[in-house]
């Protein structure tokens, strides 16, 4: 027994890993968020001067990858950009040989991105160095939705009883899943709404409270935050939904942001498929704050770095 509690113990992940908001709790999201509000890229600090940033990416990524380097580099950390498509990865590495690898040549902390759910806390138990989840298959993106709850905060006072809907493929995202565990462990109050296919009804039990609605007009009645989520057309293909019938019945529209509260705000994690998921003229509304979550990014992204290496001040 105490020989595998022993092995079980060498086998946490590396402290000041984010791997995903499941785990983390209230207390310990509002620090992050808290943190965040301090820190400012146009007027960088070398809390990180020394530390080398390693950004570890498997599938590609411009808004994430480029505002964790932005982030590093502007508290003065070294950053080495790692793709899958030049690197040995190619050659069958296994992902903990290219861990081992990066960590030998001097890495501090690594960022990844992987299509498979899992490998960021699979590298966490086995380094002894803080690993970042940039996203991990459908699993979580847990810096996409610490960022939108930031982004949220600079215009609300509290995410406590906030009415937030989520529209979209709520299936295959993993910026839903992150928001939904965000959103119940602060006590805000979300919806969902998607077509079956995108939606499936066993997406309740993610968190408690959760709703589920079919039409869109339902999702984002008397809401604070519309969450919009990135459809990919080859997604809708594969489960046999036509492109018009979508549009018709979840893209959102400014008639209805207008159901929503009066000073709603409409989110998107990007890249956003203007004619699709949103019209032209909701991504460009004065309630849209797109723009907003990619500066913000860079912000809460500094803090989850200095927060990892144990340097946030």
């Amino acid at each position: 027994m105490h020989h595998s509690h022993c092995i079980e113990e060498m086998n946490k992940p590396a402290r000041g890993s984010l791997l995903g908001i499941e785990h983390l709790d209230g207390g310990e999201i509002l620090g992050l968020l808290k943190l965040a509000r301090r820190m400012n890229p146009m007027k960088p600090r070398p809390l990180l001067r020394g530390k080398r940033v390693l950004l570890l990416f498997y599938e590609p990524s411009t808004r994430t990858r480029s505002s964790f380097e932005i982030a590093a580099k502007s508290m003065a950390a070294m950053t080495t950009l790692v793709l899958s498509s030049g690197s040995s990865i190619e050659k069958g590495e296994s992902l903990l040989d290219t861990a081992y690898t990066l960590r030998a040549l001097g890495a501090d902390l690594i960022v990844v991105r992987h299509p498979l759910a899992g490998a960021p806390a699979l590298m966490a138990r086995h380094l002894d160095i803080p690993v970042v989840n940039a996203g991990d298959g459908m699993h979580e993106h847990p810096s996409q939705a610490l960022l939108d709850a930031y982004t949220i905060l600079r215009h609300k006072k509290t995410l406590k009883g906030l009415q937030v809907a989520i529209v979209g493929d709520v299936y295959h995202s993993r910026v839903a899943r992150s928001a939904i565990h965000l959103s119940a462990k602060v006590g805000a109050r979300v919806t969902l709404c998607g077509p079956p296919e995108l939606l499936p009804e066993v997406a309740t039990t993610l968190a408690p409270g959760l709703h589920i609605t079919r039409t869109a007009e339902d999702a984002v009645r008397g809401a604070d935050v519309i969450m919009v989520l990135r459809v990919q057309k080859e997604r809708l293909a594969g489960v046999k939904i036509s492109l018009q019938n979508y549009t018709e019945r979840y893209q959102v529209t400014m008639s209805r942001v207008k159901l929503a509260k009066r000073d709603a705000m409409v989110m998107h994690p990007g890249p956003i498929i203007r004619g699709l998921e949103l019209t032209s003229e909701v991504a460009d509304c004065p309630q849209s704050v797109i723009v907003e979550e990619v500066r913000n990014g860079v912000s809460m992204r500094m803090a989850i770095l200095s927060k990892a290496l144990g340097r946030a001040r």
